[in-house]
């Protein structure tokens, strides 16, 4: 699908160079613009370079030697940011608990503690103060699933059938009969 619009394609490269993480060759920009010409996707890249030079003071779109491209904070901010990019927004084993109750959803307090052990408490409050989760109580048990902000956050749009298809795609190559839990 060719796109004609200058506006969406300078957003779709937009969107890659942010979103890649990783410096992206000419190609895959190329295929990121929908433009299907590297004429074009240069020129585009070009602009996005201009404004991201006068828009703002400590990010650039650098040229590697290489050919690629990507955006980055410029190197001589490095030492000051490193300090707040170094700690996630979760830790590994809350990361882990909260993947496992995004597939088998909706799950119990009492069957996340038999999988995930008696840590699971302190991650299940930070996950709910995150909003990424919700409970209900049904009897003495609480019964979680994730909730929209989790959907937004993580990118994922549908409905927890959806959810889990998409997850278990990228499942296929575990054995089912192991939790998630124990294959991270």
């Amino acid at each position: 699908m060719k796109i004609e619009d200058e506006g969406e394609a300078t957003s779709r490269l937009e969107a890659a160079l942010y979103s890649a993480g990783r410096p992206l060759t000419v190609e895959e920009l190329i295929k990121a613009s929908g433009t299907e010409s590297r004429t074009k996707t240069l020129a585009l890249l070009g602009m996005i370079e201009k404004k991201t030079k006068s828009a703002f003071r400590a990010i650039e779109i650098a040229t590697l030697p290489d050919g690629s491209y990507v955006m980055q904070l410029k190197p001589e901010l490095n030492d000051t940011v490193r300090k707040f990019a170094s700690r996630p927004i979760l830790a590994k084993a809350t990361l882990k608990t909260l993947s496992y109750i995004a597939y088998m959803q909706p799950i119990s307090s009492k069957h996340l503690v038999e999988t995930r052990g008696s840590g699971v408490y302190s991650h299940l409050k930070e996950l709910e103060q995150l909003d990424f989760i919700s409970h209900q109580n049904v009897g003495r048990l609480k019964i979680f699933t994730t909730t929209a902000k989790f959907q937004k956050y993580f990118g994922i749009s549908g409905d927890t059938d959806i959810l889990k298809q998409i997850l278990f795609k990228k499942r296929k190559s575990t054995p089912i009969s192991q939790p998630i839990a124990q294959q991270a």
